[in-house]
This record gives structure tokens, C-alpha cells and sequence, in this order.
């Protein structure tokens, strides 16, 4: 195939966006391109799209692929190398209660330390199943409590598919660090016995040889004003939360490094001794489930 003219590119455009322009310019599926060059549809997808972190190599072996000037290949590349010192831009999480939890394990399962900071509501991976119950019905009121997204039956889904990324915390060759808030334990979101069940869960991850649990005191002096939760997937996705959605992180190792800075200064001030506040906590939600029964 014959180079063709460098179409115009827009200012700010990121690597994968560059990358399929050519290719649309160039008449090319995903599916061929994959072949051509030995990879995955999927794979060119997520680059495209910003969800995966552009790595030079690859680019350059996608841009060789389409047959693009040499000039044009060394930008990319340069451009790949460089895209962890950009901030472009944040991707909403899909709004479906079952999607959402499938695109999370997509980000969180390749990566070997995961850390996690929360404060207001357990961690999504610590959850039990009637707390995690408890948070995704009052989440499916962002996409309309009418609409199938939003049914009975997705939150359901929704709630397995979260118990089956907590799955994660058995595999011993990773490792996981949460940091949440005693705020957490205050907050009731679902009943005194599921409340109590849920701290008895916390209990017992803890003791698990590759997480790592902390918990920051109510009487803790902030050096950072706790705005968001987040979770860090490695080196390569941050994603936050927002009061009607979540934003996964597409620039790449910036927005890791800045919410990794965040993580270590909440982490320094967070204590490994929690016994005494989850029993403190355990024994007043089972106090108010005897005192609902009297």
C-alpha cells in the first residue's frame, strides 16, 4: 500500500486516537490490521481508545503495519514514549451495574499490587454480599430505577459479579493495600447484622499474607483533604469515584503517579491496628440490631 498524505490530526490528539485515524484513512478493519501484524482486535481496540497505555514498540509495529511514512512512524513512537507525562483525558466507567464490575476486573487483573483508598463506603473487593447489595441498589438509581439497568435483577447480577472480583484477594502472587477512613465504619448503609457482618469480613481479609489493611483514625489530622476514593491498578489506571459514576484514568503513569503520592502521605497516617476499632464498631452495630429487636 502506497503512503499516503499525513491527514490532519487534531492538537492534544492522543497516540491510539492518531492510530485509528490512519487506519479508518487506510480502510482497514481492526481484525486485519491484528492479523497483519500479530495481534488481537481487542488489543488495537483498547489502545485506540485510550483504555490501554500505548507502549512504543507496539505502536510502532501498528504503525509499520498500515504503512505509514517513516517520519509519521517515529512521531508515534516518540509521542508513546512520552504519553506518561501527559494528562489527556479520564473515560467514564460504563453505566451498567454488571458491565461496570466486568470492566474493573478487566483493569485490576493484570495488575500485581492494587491499592485501594476509601472514605466513605467499603472497599468494592472487601465487600460482603448484602452491603455490596445495599450500595449497587442505591447506585442503579443513576441509571433509572425503570430501565433494565437499573432492575432488580441487575443489581443481582451486579453483586455476583463484584463477589467474583473479590476472588482476586486469594491470588498470593499479588498484592493488595487498603486505606479506608473510620468514616467507613460510621456510615450505615445497610442493616445493624449486615453492618456488623461486613466488619467481621474486614477481620478476616486482613489476616490474608497479601493484603495489607489500614484505617485512618476519626481524630487523624489530614495532610490531604480526602475529596475522592480511588484504586490504583498497578502502574498503568487510577480509577476515582464521582457521585454518579466513576472515571478510569487513560493518560497513562501521571495520573497513577499523582493519586500513588495521595495514597503513601493517607497511608503514613492510617494505623495496621485495627482490631480494636473494628470490635468497637461490631460491638455497636450488634447493640443496635438488639436494640431494633427489643
Amino acid at each position: 500500500m502506497s503512503d499516503s498524505p499525513t491527514p490532519p490530526k487534531s492538537a492534544g490528539e492522543t497516540v491510539g486516537a492518531a492510530l485509528a485515524r490512519w487506519r479508518k484513512r487506510k480502510k482497514i478493519s481492526g481484525q486485519v490490521l491484528g492479523d497483519k501484524v500479530g495481534m488481537s482486535q481487542a488489543k488495537i481496540s483498547r489502545l485506540e481508545t485510550g483504555v490501554s497505555t500505548p507502549d512504543p514498540q507496539v505502536v510502532r509495529l501498528l504503525a509499520e503495519g498500515l504503512d505509514l511514512p517513516p517520519d509519521e512512524v517515529d512521531r508515534l513512537a516518540s509521542l508513546a514514549e512520552h504519553s506518561d507525562e501527559q494528562f489527556v483525558d479520564w473515560q467514564s466507567v460504563e453505566p451498567n451495574l454488571w458491565n461496570r464490575q466486568e470492566f474493573v476486573r478487566s483493569l485490576e487483573a493484570p495488575a500485581h499490587e492494587v491499592r485501594v483508598f476509601q472514605h466513605a463506603v467499603v472497599p468494592g473487593l472487601l465487600q460482603t454480599s448484602e452491603y455490596a447489595r445495599a450500595i449497587l441498589q442505591a447506585i442503579r438509581f443513576e441509571v433509572g430505577d425503570r430501565t433494565s439497568a437499573g432492575s432488580d435483577h441487575a443489581v443481582q447480577e451486579a453483586v455476583a459479579a463484584r463477589q467474583a472480583r473479590s476472588m482476586a484477594l486469594y491470588e498470593t502472587d499479588r498484592q493488595f493495600h487498603f486505606v479506608i477512613a473510620e468514616t467507613v465504619l460510621c456510615n450505615v448503609v445497610c442493616k445493624p447484622l449486615d453492618m456488623a457482618s461486613q466488619i467481621g469480613r474486614l477481620r478476616e481479609l486482613a489476616t490474608l499474607p497479601n493484603v495489607s489493611m489500614r484505617i485512618i483514625p476519626l481524630n487523624a489530622r489530614w495532610p490531604i483533604p480526602p475529596l475522592s476514593g480511588f484504586e490504583l491498578m498497578g502502574d498503568k489506571h487510577v480509577m476515582t469515584d464521582l457521585i454518579n459514576s466513576s472515571l478510569v484514568s487513560r493518560a497513562g503513569r501521571k495520573a497513577v503517579r499523582q493519586h500513588r503520592v495521595v495514597f503513601d502521605a493517607l497511608e503514613e497516617i492510617a494505623t495496621t491496628h485495627i482490631s480494636p476499632i473494628l470490635d468497637r464498631y461490631q460491638d455497636m452495630y450488634r447493640t443496635m440490631r438488639t436494640d431494633a429487636a427489643a
